[in-house]
């Protein structure tokens, strides 16, 4: 029986997408090839300059400070004491600012403060802590 033209073009593009499939096939593993013996290339770390906009910043004094951590985020609170009561053995603190921050956020926060302290100390004396 013979085949009409439909049937033969028809037939002609399943042949002709097999090759390109097959070639596709080959091109990948050869790629894959020459990637295997490729050694990886290093990143390299560019410093990006900071673009600081303090056009929505707020500042608040805090004379008090503590530290709430879990294994996914450090929590800073900031507020202020309240006058001390003589006879009571507790003071109160009035909490005004939390801030939360990733672990290295905090550490990399800890070594500027640590920088800034010494600074400060380098240049008006040492803080003592009792």
């Amino acid at each position: 029986m013979a085949k009409s033209k439909k049937e033969n073009a028809a037939a002609e593009e399943v042949t002709i997408a097999a090759a390109v499939v097959a070639e596709s096939a080959s091109a990948k593993s050869s790629t894959a090839e020459k990637n295997a013996k490729v050694p990886p290339v290093e990143a390299v770390s560019v410093p990006i300059k900071p673009r600081w906009d303090d056009s929505k910043m707020q500042s608040a004094y805090a004379n008090v400070c503590n530290v709430l951590g879990t294994r996914e985020e450090i929590t800073l609170l900031f507020g202020t004491n309240k006058a001390w009561q003589a006879g009571s053995d507790e003071v109160g603190v009035q909490l005004s600012q939390r801030v939360v921050l990733t672990p290295y956020t905090a550490k990399r926060l800890a070594q500027m403060l640590e920088q800034g302290v010494r600074e400060y100390e380098q240049r008006f004396g040492e803080i003592k802590l009792s």
